[in-house]
């Protein structure tokens, strides 16, 4: 096994333990997963993460949709919608599948989730959709998390939890972790009137904002934005 892997793999169990540590999920309900070359490392099905141990991780191929999998546990229940986001997304090198208080209780009303606060855009609109029901594990549900997924990087899943994705592994907890903070604050919200939603435009000017967050130069100073050569004049 190459050392990339065996490091990949131990980040996964490190993720699910602070997903439970941190709050985000409770037992073995959620999963986590990651691109690695062409194949998907997630999560084995109903293991306790504090005896989980990197070996344990499922490797499943991401050209093959038979569920056939190498290591010593069954993956994940919910294999198939992270196998799909995977394959299907450039921008999801990770998935994080929880059922966080909030965000499961918004899934439990089956409510979106939408422009309360300017951070909303961190998930790719000016909304985080619920998508419908279907029984866990199914391809239906696949199906309906793909659906939602469309032009987003969250959603909630009807009665259900919510899912994340991510550059990386840490990226996609940090969305997952936003994800529940933001499902508390409209939550409570809705307790004092309801909140006052951001225009579209509003949300357009986060998402340029977010374009150049954080970009660094080499002494240490922001960016500026690259402006474009004013062309030449040829002389007649």
């Amino acid at each position: 096994m190459k050392q990339a892997e065996k490091k990949l793999r131990a980040e996964i169990v490190e993720r699910c333990r602070e997903m439970n540590s941190s709050g985000l999920n409770q037992g073995t309900s959620g999963n986590i997963s990651a691109r690695f070359e062409d194949r998907m490392l997630i999560s084995p099905s109903a293991t306790a993460y504090d005896t989980m141990t990197p070996d344990m991780i499922a490797s499943v191929a991401l050209d093959d949709e038979s569920g056939a999998y190498e290591g010593p546990l069954k993956p994940s229940t919910e294999w198939r919608f992270h196998h799909r986001l995977l394959r299907d997304r450039e921008d999801a090198a990770a998935v994080v599948h929880a059922h966080p208080t909030y965000c499961t209780t918004l899934a439990i009303a089956r409510k979106d989730i939408p422009a309360c606060h300017y951070m909303i855009a961190a998930f790719g609109g000016n909304s985080v959709r619920c998508g419908g029901y279907a029984t866990y594990g199914t391809a239906n549900l696949s199906d309906l998390a793909m659906q939602a997924m469309t032009d987003r990087t969250a959603c909630l899943l009807a009665n259900h939890g919510m899912i994340a994705i991510g550059e990386s592994l840490p990226k996609a907890m940090w969305r997952a972790i936003e994800l529940e903070t933001i499902a508390k604050q409209y939550y409570l919200s809705l307790a004092i009137g309801g909140p006052i939603l951001l225009s579209d435009a509003e949300i357009d000017d986060t998402h340029k904002g977010f374009a150049g967050y954080g970009l660094q130069d080499k002494a240490g100073k922001a960016k500026p934005a690259r402006k474009k050569p004013t062309p030449r004049r040829r002389k007649a």
